[in-house]
């Protein structure tokens, strides 16, 4: 596990594909132990899919995230931690569901550890969760891909639905977090991007996404 401080206060840790994050042990009877660094309520992580939004999403990225950026395009998934336990809050396919971290424990991710009071990321946390059941934003998606495609300003959305990026990023909008453009419609090159989280090593194996079911 790599860790970098890409901003002041805040850490960045790489988890290698079977592993799980600092702070968590698995036991052999499966019984997993929170110690002290485990990832808090506001923090999330950054990670991969093998699913069409995804591969839409890193088509997207793409186009936007060129030359020195493209680096960022990596990740094409997100999802908040809300509890010390890590319990995650991600928007899929089949809409926003909590999670759990150790769901990700095959696959290559990132923790980023934020730099936010500790009323911040309850409110972060409690945003997210006020979102599970709302349907996955395949109109955002849609319209994220159309505005890169013709380079117009144009957007359109549904009220009520969200993409796994613009989740979190309207949960850290909870925090001191700044964005460029609009929150609900930010892709997860720009979360990376905001918060200076290079990629691990070339060639760091990617591992096996999870099996996602709502």
């Amino acid at each position: 596990m790599a860790v970098q401080r890409p901003l002041p206060g805040a850490r960045v840790e790489h988890v290698a594909a079977g592993s799980c994050a600092s702070g968590f042990d698995h036991r052999p009877d499966g019984v997993v132990i929170v110690r002290p660094g485990a990832p808090r309520p506001g923090d999330f992580i950054l990670t991969h899919g093998d699913d069409w939004t995804s591969r839409l999403i890193r088509f997207g990225q793409s186009l936007r995230y060129r030359g020195a950026s493209a680096k960022y395009t990596y990740w094409n998934h997100t999802a908040l931690v809300v509890d010390g336990d890590g319990s995650i809050v991600e928007a899929l396919g089949t809409g926003v569901a909590k999670r759990s971290i150790h769901d990700y424990d095959a696959t290559q991710y990132t923790v980023v550890r934020i730099d936010a009071s500790d009323e911040d990321r309850s409110e972060a946390a409690a945003f997210a969760l006020a979102s599970v059941g709302a349907d996955y934003g395949f109109v955002t998606i849609v319209s994220i891909a159309f505005g890169l495609v013709t380079g117009g300003k144009f957007a359109f959305a549904v009220d009520g639905q969200l993409i796994c990026s613009g989740l979190v990023a309207r949960s850290l909008e909870r925090t001191t977090a700044i964005f460029k453009h609009d929150p609900a419609r930010i892709m997860p090159a720009e979360l990376a991007e905001t918060y200076q989280v290079d990629p691990p090593a070339p060639g760091t194996p990617r591992g096996r996404p999870p099996h996602r079911v709502r």
